[in-house]
């Protein structure tokens, strides 16, 4: 057997130790190791499992992600999310269908300083549900909305996800971030838009609120402006070059503990519960990378990234062909994988195919995100579904799901525009 085709073999045999259920760093591990002893011996997988765990965490420019999990962290313990929906709701409550529009808002702002998907369904969920539920919304068209406003805390910098892209390819993180934000709008805007159309062919899903004055509307937005405030001197800053991306992530995770602080909601067995919750994240990411590195190692030494490379350069399919297959893979394998496994485990094959095509790597990158955005609320495994569905009790599964597929379209309809108009991606470079 060839070396690609070892290569080949090992990629698809991880693939499936992860849809049985294997742990995704122990599947990038074991396979990648076996691998590299197949191919090199006993004596080379040795010296990778001595070598590759520490050069594969200890560069500075990884320090930039346990600081934005700590400021996700310290977001989620601020009571940001309460104060979001209020001022989003505020303006738009009053329209049918105006809650789970509020619902979405509050999610791609909390997702903003968050930067997590899973923990803005969760805190998103515990204030949104309750009160959507309290108008008679009907289940499926709220816990959707739920579901799918998280997956915009996965593009919306600062993004843990982009993050690691970014490492992985070389890519400047600050390029990226911006990069990201008119998609990231984009899909907030065509995710409102998913939710009105469906109240508008079904009224009775969504019953119209209650008109707030705009006496308590400006009261609401000067209770959210450190909010803004936070984001826009993270990601402003980078832009400027007034600080690096590790720096932006000290400073944003200062600032979420500033906001933590003044709004009561610290103390010292609270911050030991952020500190733990800080460490098991970031624990469990540069495990991930560990095992990604032993998996990288091996398909690098099999050759198969670059023949993959040369096999779609001389096939004659033109670049947007190509690109659009990715896609259609990224859109499988997220039915059964998490975001951040698809892009640790496919990005090193993948990234030599577009230098290769000479797509612009922040608009890869950021494609590769936005789909990986579909993976967390594509049936029957996506976690955002999982999440939510933990969050409310008595809430079923095919409930959640049957509300889903009109934001899984505004995905499609949102990868779409972003492959016509290129443009869309604007890195500010």
């Amino acid at each position: 057997m060839s070396m690609p085709l070892i290569g080949l073999a090992g990629f698809v045999l991880t693939l499936m130790l992860i849809a049985t259920g294997f742990p995704v760093a122990i599947s990038m591990s074991l396979i990648g190791l076996a691998g590299i002893a197949l191919s090199g011996g006993f004596g080379q997988a040795a010296y990778v499992l001595s070598t590759a765990p520490f050069e594969a965490i200890f560069p500075y420019s990884f320090s930039v992600i346990p600081l934005f999990v700590l400021m996700g962290v310290f977001s989620a313990h601020a009571g940001l999310s309460r104060s979001l929906f209020d001022v989003i709701n505020a303006f738009v409550g009053r329209w049918r269908g105006g809650l789970a529009v509020s619902t979405v808002g509050a999610s791609a702002v909390f997702g903003a300083i968050c930067g997590s998907s899973l923990a803005t369904v969760a805190t998103i969920g515990r204030v949104a549900m309750p009160e959507m539920r309290r108008y008679n919304y009907d289940d499926s068209l709220a816990a959707a909305s739920v579901a799918a406003g998280g997956t915009l805390g996965v593009l919306i910098p600062p993004s843990i996800i982009l993050v690691i892209f970014g490492l992985l390819t070389q890519t400047p993180i600050g390029a990226l971030f911006m990069g990201a934000i008119i998609p990231g709008l984009l899909g907030t805007v065509l995710y409102a838009f998913a939710v009105m159309i469906r109240v508008r062919r079904r009224p009775e899903l969504a019953p119209a609120g209650e008109v707030v004055g705009w006496g308590q509307r400006i009261s609401l937005l000067l209770r959210v402006w450190p909010v803004l405030a936070l984001f826009g001197t993270v990601i402003g800053g980078m832009q400027l070059g007034w600080f690096s991306p590790t720096e932006a992530a000290a400073v944003g995770a200062c600032g979420a503990f500033l906001l933590a602080l003044a709004t009561g909601g610290l103390n010292l067995p609270v911050l030991r519960d952020i500190m733990r919750e800080t460490a098991a994240l970031t624990g469990m990411i540069f495990l991930i990378l560990i095992g990604a590195s032993f998996f990288n190692f091996f398909l690098e030494t099999t050759g198969l990234p670059m023949m993959l490379a040369q096999v779609i350069g001389q096939s004659g399919l033109h670049p947007t062909i190509v690109m659009i297959l990715i896609l259609l893979f990224y859109i499988v394998l997220g039915c059964f994988m998490d975001s951040m496994s698809m892009v640790l485990l496919t990005v090193p094959l993948l990234a030599p195919v577009a230098l290769a095509l000479e797509y612009d790597m922040v608009w890869f990158g950021v494609l590769v995100v936005t789909v990986a955005e579909i993976g967390l609320i594509t049936p029957p495994v996506g976690m955002n579904l999982f999440v939510v569905q933990a969050t409310v009790p008595g809430l079923r599964q095919e409930t959640v799901i049957r509300g889903i597929v009109p934001f899984i379209g505004a995905d499609v309809l949102r990868l779409a525009l972003l492959l016509i108009f290129p443009w869309l991606v604007w890195s500010g470079m």
